[in-house]
């Protein structure tokens, strides 16, 4: 993810993250109550002249709704100016010359990528006037100058002072609220250095501002503009604003960006900053300014990135210091997706569980958590929902996750259930480092100007899954996070014989790790594994082989030809979903030396088949066990080793026991690689 500095106050993105939820990385945006300072009213024709030189920035709201709700949705709740409204109201803008307009950089930028329309101005009869040019623009000034296509009848505009004088009596004038445009009065208090190296100095004011004020002119005492109201102080009731002479001094017919961002992965706690720095000729059409701005920016987020994972590639698992622990883990058959993340001790560690879970009908369910920025869901298929469907049908997956009832629409005290998305504005598919193949959407969510992306990878069961949900312009970066993350996302393998029978059948949902594995079985006959390390198989004699087993693929991060790679770790079929009883297979790895004792006992014991890998049937609580050690191809010094195990409620004989370990045994091969 990535942030520019500063606490710009937008409503439209205020009212994104109040609608969804979502509130983790925009907080900073939200301007708080300030307090007001007191002073004389302006003159009744000063403000006629204000009001008709100020106006709002408005986004046309979206015509046609591609979602489906529980019910119609009640909007005579909402307010009479909300739900007549066919705009969205963010920010402020003001006239400072013939054909000349000013608001904050960062309300026309709430406008970029937009899925409704263009940004437009609106006076207070109503009437809303289409941008024509964008004459200037500054992204660390956060400040852009334009002009419009069809000029206002009464031409009004603000004059100008640039030499304010510090504790005079002010005038912030704005949108406050997405309510029309008022005028609050202050004092100008001082002065502070911009953050990064002092280029300039903001203003600070104690005039009351609200969200939507962003744009709207500082005025003093006698009307002209000192200034642009921009943000506030994180740790005060003061408010920033940008002085008018920066704005007036900047270059002309000019697209400016050298703005600090950073930019953060979720598994890493280190950032990547650097500047983002450009330029590009104005006037131009705002369609063409904000394509060529998200062409730059996009890019610079893009490089960002790729630096980040550039300059942490060593240290990034499963090459970097503290992978060891995973690397040497036996898999521990999650079919909860998880992110592996690196901790503060510098030990990388699965990261992620289950907070919720939703059933549904025919024994599937939706389990839900989150990581960083990003759901992660396990999303079991019904067993009344064809394979083909559900795999191949983003909008029944995707209503079957909203039947969880986690997403909902607000209207006034109302929450309304959305029940479908209806189709993906965008299906693509990616595969990963780890040669798994992703399927990925993104949905739009025109009434709050939102997308949802999602990252499905098919697994036996269903989906394990990773989405986010954001404003319209963060779609690339989330995409571009999204795709590196799926290189630190764990999920083992899972489901009935019955589903793998339906995955395996279709080999564009097979990773590679699955590829490299033959599974067969015949219910009530038999069941065999074969892949290039291991190999075996057993009758039903050992147990039953039905459509109701369970088989699990642990996969793991093993060395192979001096390349990690995904290779499965353990092979568990259960008699049934709720039954103990079951066989496995697990392959253990000789620990590192960095590793610590419990690691290296384990390890001992496998070497010289000790309990609980010495054959000897054992009772461990109510279940009866036996497990041993497979005889690897000839070596002095193994650097991995098989166990064989079985265990099944109840007592028995040990002779019973042993003779379940044959049957498991006497086909199980390890081959040399």
């Amino acid at each position: 993810m990535r942030t520019l500095n500063g606490q710009a106050m937008g409503s439209r993105i205020c009212g994104f993250l109040r609608r969804t939820g979502w509130t983790l990385w925009l907080a900073a945006l939200v301007l708080g109550p300030v307090q007001w300072a007191h002073a004389a009213s302006p003159d009744p024709s000063l403000v006629a002249k204000i009001n008709a030189a100020t106006f709002e920035v408005v986004i046309p709201r979206a015509g046609n709704d591609p979602l489906t709700y529980e019910k119609p949705l009640p909007l005579d709740l909402l307010p009479y100016q909300e739900r007549t409204d066919k705009y969205f109201s963010v920010g402020t803008a003001f006239a400072i010359g013939h054909n000349h307009y000013v608001t904050a950089g960062h309300v026309l930028l709430a406008a970029v990528g937009d899925l409704t329309g263009a940004p437009a101005l609106r006076d207070a009869s109503g009437h809303v006037y289409a941008i024509d040019k964008v004459e200037k623009f500054s992204l660390q000034q956060d400040f852009v100058m334009f002009s419009l296509k069809e000029q206002p009848h009464d031409n009004a505009s603000l004059a100008t002072n640039t030499k304010a004088a510090l504790n005079s009596v002010v005038y912030a004038v704005g949108n406050a609220l997405g309510t029309g445009v008022v005028i609050r009065d202050g004092l100008y208090t001082s002065d502070t250095p911009e953050d990064e190296n002092g280029r300039w100095k903001w203003m600070r004011f104690s005039a009351a501002a609200s969200p939507g004020n962003s744009g709207g002119p500082l005025l003093d005492q006698n009307g002209k503009v000192i200034g642009v109201v921009l943000m506030k102080s994180p740790n005060e009731n003061l408010n920033y604003a940008l002085p008018i002479g920066e704005v007036l001094n900047a270059p002309d017919n000019a697209a400016v960006m050298d703005k600090r961002i950073t930019y953060q992965l979720d598994v890493v706690e280190d950032t990547q900053t650097s500047t983002f720095k450009a330029q590009f000729p104005l006037p131009a059409a705002y369609a063409d300014f904000s394509a060529t701005y998200l062409k730059l920016f996009y890019a610079q987020g893009d490089e960002q990135l790729k630096k980040l994972l550039q300059q942490q590639g060593d240290d990034l698992f499963p090459h970097g210091p503290g992978s060891n622990h995973i690397l040497h883990e036996t898999p521990e058959l999650s079919l909860f997706p998880e992110l592996i993340v690196r901790n503060r001790s510098g030990q990388w560690s699965y990261t992620g569980r289950e907070l919720n879970r939703v059933p549904l009908s025919g024994n599937g369910y939706v389990a839900s958590g989150y990581v960083g920025h990003n759901f992660l869901i396990h999303l079991r298929r019904p067993d009344d929902m064809q394979a083909t469907t559900f795999y191949n049908d983003p909008k029944q997956m995707m209503d079957l996750i909203l039947k969880t009832g986690y997403w909902t629409r607000e209207i006034g005290p109302e929450k309304i259930k959305i029940t479908s998305l209806g189709k993906p504005a965008s299906s693509s598919t990616y595969t990963d480092d780890w040669l798994r193949h992703w399927k990925v959407f993104v949905w739009s969510l025109p009434y709050i100007n939102g997308q949802m992306e999602v990252f499905a990878l098919p697994v036996p069961d269903g989906l394990a899954i990773m989405m986010r949900m954001n404003p319209s312009m963060g779609t690339h970066d989330s995409l571009a996070d999204m795709k590196a993350l799926t290189d630190f996302f764990n999920v083992d393998y899972g489901g009935t014989l019955a589903q793998w029978k339906q995955f395996l059948a279709d080999s564009s949902l097979l990773p590679e790790v699955l590829r490299d594995a033959h599974i067969d079985f015949d219910y009530s006959k038999h069941f065999s594994y074969d892949a290039s390390n291991i190999s075996f198989g057993y009758p039903s004699a050992l147990q039953s082989i039905t459509p109701d087993n369970v088989l699990f693929l642990g996969v793991g991060y093993y060395q192979d030809h001096g390349k990690f790679a995904l290779q499965p770790g353990v092979i568990q079929v259960r008699l049934n979903s709720t039954d103990p009883d079951r066989i496995s297979v697990k392959r253990h790895i000789t620990p590192s030396p960095d590793l610590d004792d419990n690691f290296k006992e384990a390890w001992g014991k496998l070497l010289h088949k000790q309990h609980p890998f010495d054959g000897v049937p054992y009772n461990d609580g109510d279940e009866m066990d036996v497990a041993a050690v497979i005889d690897p191809p000839a070596s002095d010094a193994p650097q991995e080793l098989y166990t064989a195990f079985y265990g099944t409620q109840g007592t028995h004989k040990p002779e019973a026991m042993k003779a379940k370990l044959k049957l498991l045994t006497q086909q199980l091969k390890v081959k040399s690689h």
